[in-house]
């Protein structure tokens, strides 16, 4: 197909094809003149995670750029490529200066890891990320304990391995499983938010509604 048919079944406009081309983040197409070239379906699956990383992940072209040197990169395995998408998603993190309550939050995310027998890399983003949080909650004057975090834990890993893992198409084109992950984390992710409040809402109004509020 033509860049025109490729931006009309893709919904990218033209310029903004010429643009990724530029960049190279979409793939050139076979040349067939000096000014022509054709594009198949291959195109077609990169622009459509190329839109899911900018317009879902929020990510900077930079950041994609990496996750899809790790897509082509076929030497990698399918759990190093979703790895790169699944770290470049994290938000940022401040860092923050040693100190005795930051090495306490950091050890209890440890803990926590331990507890599960899960395997994760020194560097997971979503190490800092709670341990971050969990530093917040002890200055808003809560004290997170390992026993606090534990159905959490349970529930999410339960969550992924019995249902989120199976939305992955690991027979697909690995275009295709990044795009799920990527759905996956940040959409699912708003909609797990989404019915906790609901669930927080119901069981308030059937265990606290009829009950007085007491204290001054």
């Amino acid at each position: 197909m033509r860049i025109s048919q490729l931006s009309a079944e893709s919904g990218v406009p033209i310029p903004t094809i010429k643009y990724y081309l530029r960049e190279g983040i979409l793939p050139p197409g076979e040349q067939t003149s000096a000014t022509r070239a054709e594009y198949g379906q291959a195109h077609l699956r990169r622009l459509r995670l190329i839109r899911a990383l900018l317009e879902v992940g929020r990510l900077s072209v930079a950041a994609i750029g990496k996750i899809l040197e790790a897509v082509d990169d076929e030497s990698l395995s399918m759990h190093a490529m979703l790895g790169t998408a699944h770290y470049a998603l994290s938000p940022a993190v401040e860092p923050h200066e040693d100190s005795p309550a930051w090495t306490e939050a950091y050890e209890l995310v440890n803990q926590l890891i331990d507890e599960f027998g899960w395997e994760i890399t020194p560097d997971a983003p979503a190490r800092e990320e709670l341990a971050h949080t969990l530093l917040t909650l002890r200055q808003l004057g809560a004290e997170p304990t390992l026993a606090d975090l534990v159905p959490y834990a349970t529930a999410a890993q339960t969550l992924v391995q019995t249902h989120e893992i199976h939305k992955i198409p690991l027979d697909a084109p690995r275009e295709s499983a990044v795009e799920a992950l990527v759905i996956g984390t940040v959409m699912y992710g708003r909609v797990l938010d989404a019915i906790r409040l609901l669930a927080e809402e119901s069981v308030s109004a059937r265990t606290l509604a009829g009950r007085p509020v007491t204290g001054s």
